[in-house]
């Protein structure tokens, strides 16, 4: 967990601009509760030294100071809550801003850390609960400590004698108070692993909603949103139970109080030492004293979740990039070469490599082929390039410089990699493909899209490059998205083009007139596919058969069906599929 002065002092960051607003806030609070507080001794005095002695000049006059007092402690109550819920939104705007900003800076390592349904938990729930508790602090948990202290004061001076029960009774309430948040705090910190449980099934629901009705499984996609939810409110439940206590602690500790001060007061009003008017005084005070205390308490409430919201945010905000840029960093990529010395991964939670002394060298220009099973970290092995993840040991070079020397910007722009997973964004076809460069001309873009097979049947839909994609991709299909974030990669003009088994959802006839395409209009950029198909990598320069974070074999389609066993077992069987279908 984040040390207190470090998690409020990187928080606080965030505040900037509101800093005026969070200041005036409070100061608005003290002044609203001075005037409160003194409320109840000029009644005191009305009825004392007005009404009972029929003074009705003392009982006007006064009466309208009250009523003076009464709409300036209302403008400052007003002006507070305007203050302090303007601070409190524009702080947690800057927050989001900051949390959101900082994880784009995040490698693949560091979102590995963090699961995505996590991040989502931290920008949305726990953002909130601190702004909260921000608005709090700033306000409530001003006003109840300057109510408690200025009404112990005003106590005393009507009567140090009854102002004595309070000293009796205080330590008791602040007692049972913290005997009640020792429990119930850290139920609350366990609410939160929760909700990250919670947003990670709906996400999956939400995203696969398709493939759940295909395989008919909604009542257990329901039960499993069902189990999460009753987890929350478990916690909750339990948590709440320990902290309704916190009532009937209030009213035992309010109703003595009464009674003391009724008993005593009667006996010295009887004895002459004391008035009515001071007697109601006391009541007032005594009311302002305790239900300070129980507003405190709610207070460390709210501030413990809080706590371990703000704890969950600094978390990311502390998190450094495992891939920055150097001081002085390589601005331009001159070709296409890769060369792999004595390279090794590991994730930072394992001591096991998954890439195993990687040695290998690809001329500018060349098409590459990577096969192998399931798990052998081909994605892996290309993710080093562009600095997705960066080499645990041995050196990446591209156009013979170290990746970790080039501008990260740079580097990525010359490297355009489609992932495994095909995923548009809201927004018209033409917009999606301008991710690959955001200047590309109409003629740049059908370019693209016409080497990546794309441009017919874009023009099939009404609206044609301007047919808006809905979130997802949910109204293309899956070969559809693929061929558009090829075309998108394409507008990169890169040096490198990466593709992970980005044409498993394309026909045989339409990925080989892609890879003709890349071929024909794109002679001088390196091409690295990696597929489970070999008819989509036996035309390459070059084919790596890849075993267990391993390099298995280099060669050509030819070399590798002679010599390879492994290659020679997968090509035998894909042929005969082929040939069955």
């Amino acid at each position: 967990m984040t040390g207190g002065f470090s998690l409020i002092s990187t928080l606080m960051r965030s505040i900037r601009q509101y800093r005026k607003l969070s200041i005036l806030a409070p100061v608005l609070v003290t002044v609203e509760v001075a005037i409160e507080t003194f409320i109840p001794f000029i009644m005191g005095n009305i009825i004392d030294k007005g009404l009972m002695k029929s003074n009705l000049d003392y009982t006007i006059h006064y009466g309208l100071l009250l009523l003076l007092m009464a709409i300036a402690s209302l403008i400052c109550g007003a002006g507070a809550s305007w203050t302090a819920a303007h601070a409190g939104a524009g702080f947690a705007t800057n927050l989001r801003h900051d949390l959101f900003y900082h994880i784009q800076e995040f490698s693949f390592a560091n979102i590995d850390r963090f699961s995505g349904s996590s991040l989502v938990t931290r920008l949305t729930t726990d953002i909130t609960n601190v702004q909260n508790a921000y608005q709090m602090i700033i306000r409530i948990a001003v006003r109840a400590p300057m109510m408690l202290i200025f009404s112990i004061i005003m106590a005393f001076n009507v009567s140090s004698q009854l102002a004595s029960i309070f000293a009796i009774l205080i330590p008791i309430l602040t007692v049972i108070l913290v005997v009640i948040l020792h429990f119930g705090r850290p139920l609350f910190r366990k609410v939160f692993k929760r909700y990250d449980n919670l947003n990670r099934v709906v996400r999956e629901n939400v995203r696969g909603i398709r493939v759940v009705k295909t395989y008919v499984r909604e009542n257990e996609e329901i039960n499993k949103f069902k189990t999460s939810s009753k987890g929350i409110a478990d916690v909750f439940t339990k948590a709440q139970r320990i902290m309704s206590l916190n009532g009937p602690a209030m009213q035992l500790v309010i109703n003595s109080s009464l009674l003391l001060l009724s008993w005593f007061g009667a006996k010295m009003i009887v004895g002459g030492t004391f008035q009515t008017g001071q007697l109601v005084s006391m009541y007032s005070y005594s009311n302002s004293i305790l239900f300070s205390i129980n507003i405190l308490a709610m207070i460390f409430t709210q501030l413990s979740i809080s706590q371990a919201s703000g704890d969950r945010i600094v978390e990311v905000l502390n998190e450094q990039s495992t891939i920055t840029n150097p001081n002085q960093p390589i601005e331009d990529v001159t070709d296409g070469s890769i060369e792999f010395q004595d390279v090794n991964y590991n994730f930072a939670d394992s001591s096991h490599p998954i890439l195993n002394h990687i040695n290998l060298k690809i001329n500018s220009g060349e098409v590459i082929g990577i096969i192998g099973e399931t798990g052998s970290s081909k994605s892996t092995l290309v993710q080093l390039i562009p600095r997705l993840y960066d080499a645990t040991h041995g050196k990446v070079l591209v156009a013979g410089h170290n990746v970790r020397h080039y501008d990260l910007k740079a580097l990525r722009d010359n490297v355009a990699m489609v992932l495994q997973d095909s995923v548009l964004f809201s927004g018209t076809i033409a917009e999606n493909l301008r991710w690959g460069n955001a200047e590309a001309t109409d003629d740049q873009v059908i370019r693209a899209a016409k080497i990546a097979q794309a441009d017919g049947f874009i023009n099939e839909f009404d609206q044609g490059y301007d047919t808006y994609i809905e979130q997802g991709g949910n109204n293309v299909s899956g070969g559809q998205q693929q061929r558009l974030t090829i075309a998108r990669a394409l507008l990169k003009n890169p040096k490198i083009l990466i593709l992970d088994d980005s044409t498993s959802a394309v026909d045989t006839n339409t990925e080989q007139h892609i890879r003709q395409g890349l071929r024909e209009d794109l002679p001088e950029t390196t091409k690295i596919i990696i597929s489970q198909r070999i008819v989509s990598i036996q035309d390459a320069d070059q084919i790596i058969v890849m075993d267990h974070g391993q390099i298995q074999d280099i060669g050509t389609h030819d070399d590798l069906v002679k010599r390879n066993q492994m290659y020679r077992e997968i090509y035998e069987y894909q042929q005969k599929a082929g040939d069955e279908n």
